[in-house]
């Protein structure tokens, strides 16, 4: 039985874990969407249903909260000033997680986690936008 044991290991130490989730959080928070395995999305989503509601708090304590557990200041800036607003009228369940198959190579279920209410346009963003800056630097050039 499995009785008082709280979260999955995942075959990793609890620094491993900590740093594992905080960059997922921050990969989901920039993109609205990632694709992961199934358990790893159930361990993230109760971190991102908290992080949200502190964007949704919105004051300094809650910046700096979150600021603790995110890795980067631009996922930050996101959550407060994109995420927060956007679920302020929301109690809950700010994420989904979709069955999306198995893996190729190890058969390991894999699982698609994404805000309920996401922008379409933030997944690669960032990549798209770094491109087209290199375009921009190669030309110049």
């Amino acid at each position: 039985m499995r009785h008082a044991r709280g979260y999955r290991r995942l075959n990793r130490t609890h620094e491993h874990r900590k740093a594992l989730f905080a960059n997922m959080a921050g990969s989901l928070i920039e993109h609205e969407q990632i694709k992961t395995t199934l358990p790893k999305a159930k361990e993230l989503r109760p971190i991102i249903e908290k992080l949200v509601t502190l964007g949704k708090r919105g004051d300094l304590h809650a910046r700096r909260q979150a600021a603790s557990q995110l890795k980067e200041d631009k996922d930050v800036a996101k959550l407060f000033e994109i995420l927060g607003p956007r679920y302020a009228e929301r109690q809950g369940g700010y994420v989904r997680i979709l069955k999306a198959g198995f893996r190729y190579g190890d058969m390991a279920p894999m699982a698609i986690i994404e805000f309920v209410d996401r922008d379409l346009d933030a997944k690669g963003a960032a990549d798209k936008a770094r491109v087209a800056a290199e375009e921009v630097a190669a030309d110049e050039e």
